[in-house]
């Protein structure tokens, strides 16, 4: 097999698995009817989606740096199993504690295991197109909530909640294990593609630590993805609860949400290879900024719910998409699983951060307000962004 033939069978096997993993970003149709089906609070519910986020990006120091030893098709495998034995046994849970076990630390440890195999992996193919391979990759993690979307709203309807889960992880499972298998780093026979290492580009985990600039894209990372997480995570209850939408309907919100996260990624990644990610990164803040000021003071409205939620979305696949080539950029290839599961924890503390605003400022007006100031505060902080130097 040609390596134009083998780099996009990886691809393949990349997109796969992405969209696997991507069920995650569906959870507001769950919300509802797991607080129904046991008499929870909807608030505890969502805290499952919260944990799981945080979860899998902590998880993604450890893979990283093992995907980078053992290889991505083996770590990827182990977290596919894990993932799916993760939705299984959330489709057998009747307590809380037994949600959070199964669903946020099973199936969240199997995320954070295969989320960055697929994305180190196809970087690496890629070297001269980070951003556009990055966005096709995280654009299908994005785009795994919008086209489970109608499936699974089904599957909730026809089989209840927890049978669901079932078949879902059986499905997640399959797929996943296909994708798993075409996952493979280029070697030196792939010439032209297979990258000779740099002491003067490439940075190990502790170098990378000794540098200002990773602290600056770590801040940035945490305050960029703090909006996207609570809208999408909660799109379908802000529907329902402040623009009086019907369940079907607000579950459209949902699918809006994926769908735009998932062309972001792609859009937002190739611009960045044309005019730099930085810009991109400080257009996004301002963007969001703006959206969310709006979704603020006028989020009693339809047409503004849907426009918001996508435009939020949007913006949001943006920071996912935008992040990694950067890291790769500043810090090399070479170690990119590691050192981008240490810049991938801004986005895990940011999916706690968004609902420890909610339970504590009283509504979700005065949620979006305030994250609407903190992009604001990105765009500004982005503008000092340096790339870093060795000799720091």
């Amino acid at each position: 097999m040609n390596k134009i033939s083998q780099r996009w069978r990886v691809v393949f096997g990349a997109v796969l698995v992405q969209l696997c993993i991507g069920g995650i970003y569906t959870w507001s149709l769950f919300n509802q009817s797991l607080a129904d089906a046991h008499d929870w609070e909807t608030t505890q519910v969502y805290f499952a989606y919260s944990l799981i986020v945080f979860i899998f990006a902590f998880v993604t120091i450890l893979s990283g740096r093992l995907q980078d030893r053992y290889g991505p098709k083996n770590i990827a495998t182990v977290g596919i199993v894990l993932f799916s034995l993760g939705y299984i046994l959330t489709g057998t849970a009747d307590t809380l504690l037994a949600l959070y076990l199964s669903y946020s630390v099973l199936a969240g440890i199997g995320v954070g295991f295969v989320y960055v195999c697929p994305l180190s992996t196809c970087v690496k193919w890629f070297p001269n197109n980070k951003g556009f391979i990055t966005g096709i990759v995280v654009g299908a993690f994005g785009l795994g909530g919008f086209l489970f979307n109608s499936l699974i709203q089904q599957l909730i309807e026809s089989v209840g909640v927890s049978r669901a889960f079932f078949y879902l992880g059986v499905l997640y499972g399959v797929l996943g294990l296909i994708g798993a298998q075409q996952l493979r780093l280029p070697e030196k026979k792939d010439q032209g593609i297979a990258q000779p290492f740099s002491k003067e580009t490439e940075y190990s985990v502790k170098e990378m630590l000794q540098t200002k600039t990773f602290y600056m894209i770590w801040t940035l990372y945490l305050i960029g993805t703090i909006s996207g997480l609570m809208v999408i995570g909660l799109a379908r209850d802000i529907g329902m609860e402040l623009v009086g939408l019907s369940g079907p309907v607000a579950a459209y919100g949902v699918a809006t949400a994926a769908l735009f996260n998932a062309v972001g990624r792609i859009f937002w990644g190739l611009l960045s290879d044309k005019i730099g990610r930085m810009r991109v990164i400080t257009t996004l803040f301002i963007l969001t900024a703006a959206v969310m000021s709006g979704f603020s003071l006028f989020s009693s409205s339809v047409p503004v719910y849907f426009f918001s939620i996508a435009l939020i979305a949007f913006s949001f696949g943006g920071f996912l998409a935008v992040f990694p080539p950067l890291t790769s950029d500043f810090y090399g290839t070479h170690n990119l699983g590691a050192n981008y599961g240490l810049v991938y924890q801004a986005y895990g503390l940011a999916a706690l951060v968004g609902p420890f605003i909610l339970a504590n400022v009283g509504g979700f007006e005065t949620a979006f307000t305030i994250a609407a100031i903190l992009a604001g505060a990105g765009a500004i902080l982005s503008l000092g962004v340096k790339p870093p130097m060795k000799t720091e």
